[in-house]
């Protein structure tokens, strides 16, 4: 019986080497005072108080504020991630995503839902009794949609203007 012959094996160590000395995402403090910074929490801020507002109701006895929840919730989580990515500088660790196209069509799109959403919102403010809480709550809902509406338009501007802007070099 003969052996096969011994060969060495090297072993890599079980934790990889990693230069933990860095950080890899910073925070931009400046940010958050720029003119998109402050729409884009303004945008978080109120999209927040509509579905809260209607998610606080018996909403789902009305289909056209399922719309309302489902458009509010989307757009919500959406912005408070772009907010997110844009206050911790990865958007310029990731140049290959065309960020300020993807910013021109998520507030394009947003604005354009969120107005529709909005009216229908103000619709279905008349499907219940003055004075009672869900017509309150719809009430405002309403109105902080129609603000997140605007708030939307605004960063809608804002990105055409940096996308039809050229990059400097």
């Amino acid at each position: 019986m003969e052996r096969p012959a011994a060969v060495p094996v090297s072993r890599s160590p079980s934790v990889p080497d990693y230069n933990t000395s860095t950080s890899t995402l910073a925070f931009d403090q400046h940010f958050t005072t720029t003119a998109k910074g402050i729409l884009l929490q303004a945008e978080i801020v109120c999209g927040m108080l509509v579905w809260i507002l209607v998610g606080g109701t018996d909403y789902y006895h009305q289909p056209t504020l399922c719309w309302v929840m489902f458009v509010s919730i989307l757009f919500w989580i959406l912005t408070v991630s772009l907010f997110i990515i844009y206050l911790t500088g990865a958007h310029n660790r990731i140049p290959r995503v065309p960020w300020t196209m993807l910013s021109l069509c998520t507030n394009c799109s947003a604005t354009a839902l969120y107005l529709v959403a909005a009216v229908t919102d103000a619709f279905s403010v008349n499907l219940d009794v003055r004075g009672r809480h869900n017509y309150n709550c719809w009430a405002a809902s309403a109105f902080f949609a129609f603000l997140t509406t605007l708030c939307y338009a605004g960063s809608s501007y804002l990105s055409y203007r940096a996308w039809k802007t050229p990059e400097e070099q």
